[in-house]
């Protein structure tokens, strides 16, 4: 018996996409994962948030209701990404340029760090949500300091 196809509904119009210019650099994107070569371990990982990004903000969030504020600490850049003063923005360069990425492009919040190795593990938003549910779920965060 044949299935009832419903006719397919129009898609909203997408905003313009913007690109960077040609001659600026672009971020790296670093794609570790906690559980794949990065033990989960309570105090192991450190995140690098801006306050100004709708990203840092949603991972800040996420941080709270999934009660890792004890065990995963967070840095909170300062909003100029060029200021040599900003100790945090400073040690998010070392992390970067631990993982192998010497580049001019800036170091992007938010990044999930491994303070074992003193690289970034990640700085895509979503893998660093799926990371913090991930330790969310290892009986050694629960209840951890």
């Amino acid at each position: 018996m044949p299935h009832p196809v419903a006719p397919r509904s129009a898609l909203p119009e997408a905003a313009p996409l913007t690109l960077p210019d040609a001659g600026s650099p672009r971020p790296a994107v670093l794609r570790g994962r906690i559980g794949s070569g990065f033990a989960p371990v309570p105090h192991r990982y450190h995140l690098y948030l801006c306050a100004q990004c709708p990203l840092s903000r949603s991972v800040s969030r996420a941080l709270v209701l999934l009660d890792l504020e004890g065990s995963v600490p967070r840095t909170l850049l300062g909003p100029d990404p060029g200021d040599p003063d900003d100790p945090g923005r400073a040690a998010l360069r070392r992390a970067y340029e631990a993982a192998g990425h010497r580049h001019p492009a800036p170091s992007t919040a938010p990044a999930l760090c491994d303070t074992w190795s003193g690289r970034v593990v990640t700085n895509h938003t979503p893998d660093i949500l799926d990371g913090l549910l991930r330790l969310s779920t290892e009986p050694a965060f629960r209840g951890a300091p």
